[in-house]
């Protein structure tokens, strides 16, 4: 597939905004999928070319998390195998999905997500009792959100946040932090399963990810300076806001 300059420029700057985005509220994929099916490229090749670029937007800034010892690789490593695992079934579960039933998924997600940080007046911006076990939320929610990101994936950083605040007792800037790696587990994981399925649009994707990581590295030098309210804010608005973005779309076509 040939991309035309000003194609490609949409996309790297989309990527861009994703990435930053993504660093400090999750939700990266709820830009860059629907620029790349806006761009012509066909519902499952939008999924792998998006998991190519974000793998990059997400290694970044767990990079740089890493790097300033925000969070710890030997803490992290059991959930990010359970991640990458879950990921990898959920990739294989969408080769066979009709790309139909994604456009309808993807609104759902997004109400879930506006809908949890709306109407849960429970959610603690500070740490909380943990409701579940460490080993249970590696053995059953990292997962699951996995099989999720492998299979559609927009709104994956959000869903780990949350579930990290609500059932491990975590505040909620913490909780992003770990977000990261283990979305990145996820990104990589589906991006094999796509490649070798045949899935990825190279130029598009190498375009994005020169904006995803510039838009990340941007993001992790705000990550720990922004009010625990104003993410919150940020990702109920991500979420109306694409929801919003993909109504028009069904309705216009």
């Amino acid at each position: 597939m040939d991309f035309a300059v000003e194609t490609l420029l949409f996309l790297f700057f989309a990527a861009a905004v994703a990435g930053f985005m993504d660093t400090l509220a999750g939700g990266g994929g709820l830009i860059t999928i629907p620029a790349l099916v806006v761009s012509g490229v066909p519902p499952l090749a939008a999924l792998g070319t998006n998991k190519l670029q974000s793998s990059f937007g997400s290694g970044t800034s767990s990079f740089l998390l890493f790097k300033r010892k925000k969070i710890h690789w030997q803490e992290l490593r059991p959930m990010m195998i359970a991640a990458f695992l879950g990921s990898v079934l959920g990739t294989v579960i969408v080769q066979f999905i009709d790309a139909k039933v994604l456009g309808f998924m993807i609104p759902l997600v997004l109400i879930i997500i506006a809908a949890y940080f709306i109407t849960a007046p429970y959610l603690k911006l500070e740490s909380t009792e943990p409701r579940m076990s460490a080993g249970l939320y590696r053995k059953t929610v990292v997962p699951a959100i996995g099989v999720y990101d492998g299979m559609f994936g927009p709104g994956t950083g959000s869903f780990l946040a949350v579930a990290g605040v609500s059932l491990r007792g975590l505040e909620l800037i913490n909780a992003t932090a770990i977000a990261k790696p283990l979305n990145f587990a996820t990104n990589i994981a589906s991006l094999i399963v796509f490649i070798f399925a045949g899935q990825i649009m190279w130029l598009a994707g190498f375009t994005m990810i020169i904006g995803q990581m510039l838009g990340a590295w941007m993001g992790s030098h705000y990550l720990f300076k922004v009010n625990p309210k104003v993410l919150r804010i940020l990702i109920v608005t991500i979420c109306l806001i694409m929801l919003g973005q993909y109504w028009y779309k069904q309705v216009n076509i």
